[in-house]
């Protein structure tokens, strides 16, 4: 075996060991969102720490969130399963192409999988008008036990959130109906749909806060690969602390001076 298959060897017995560090059941769902700069930059090797991933939940159900907003937009109004790339990140572009059995039909805010639930928790995403609804692979996850795992990245990216705000107040959060588009999209054996779709305010979300929460409660598993973090949480916990917050308060994730946040 070389130098470079060995290191490449021992980075993927790494983040196997991250895996099972937090707890993430194997024959379960898991939702990946990831950030690659940290690892590239310590050597890792993108499609090595990908199959390590995908090993790893062979017997259950993996996803990772596969968006398109940089590419479909109402001056190209139409998504292809198996062409649109993903602009969420070198991972998930390599799981689309390389590992993923299937990808839901949405212009935006599309997720791939692999697994013996994938056609299941993507099979409905295009049916209403919202990103983030509760037949999106988004709205499914909790309710299917599902875990989110933040590979390398913050929860100023973790789409669930977008979920709770679409069910408690889409009106503050949500375009309104009169400004809906209309999209098509094709799977990947030529069948078209048509989807219509309410985007996400333009808005100062203040999503940090809601990791302070599941820490507090005990319910936030930290790690590392090298000197990547990796955050992980059951879905249903950080919907459940959403929900709460967002119901004394419907505007609660609209930052305010001097809060952290992420223009989203």
């Amino acid at each position: 075996m070389s130098g470079s298959e060995e290191r490449d060897g021992r980075r993927d017995a790494g983040v196997r060991r991250a895996l099972e560090r937090l707890g993430i059941p194997g024959d379960g769902i898991l939702m990946v969102h990831s950030a690659f700069k940290t690892m590239a930059r310590e050597g890792h090797e993108a499609g090595s720490v990908l199959a390590t991933i995908v090993d790893y939940m062979a017997p259950g159900t993996l996803l990772l969130p596969t968006m398109s907003w940089r590419y479909v937009k109402p001056d190209k109004p139409v998504f292809d399963e198996l062409s649109t790339p993903s602009n969420t990140g070198v991972l998930t572009e390599l799981f689309r192409t390389r590992f993923a059995s299937a990808r839901s039909l949405h212009p935006t805010h599309s997720v791939a999988g692999r697994g013996d639930l994938a056609a299941l928790l993507l099979g409905s995403h295009h049916l209403d008008e919202t990103p983030c609804s509760p037949r999106s692979p988004f709205g499914l996850l909790a309710g299917h036990e599902g875990w989110i795992v933040m590979l390398g990245i913050t929860m100023d990216c973790c789409t669930l959130i977008h979920h709770v705000e679409e069910m408690i107040a889409p009106d503050l959060y949500l375009r309104p109906p009169a400004q809906r588009e209309t999209y098509t999209c094709r799977d990947r054996h030529g069948r078209e749909v048509t989807v219509s779709l309410r985007r996400h305010l333009f808005l100062p979300r203040d999503y940090y806060q809601f990791q302070d929460l599941l820490a507090a409660r005990g319910l936030l598993r930290i790690t590392r690969v090298d000197n990547t973090i990796c955050r992980a949480f059951r879905a249903t916990d950080l919907v459940h602390e959403v929900t709460e917050t967002l119901t004394r308060r419907p505007d609660a994730i609209i930052a305010r001076p001097g809060q952290r946040y992420r223009m989203m």
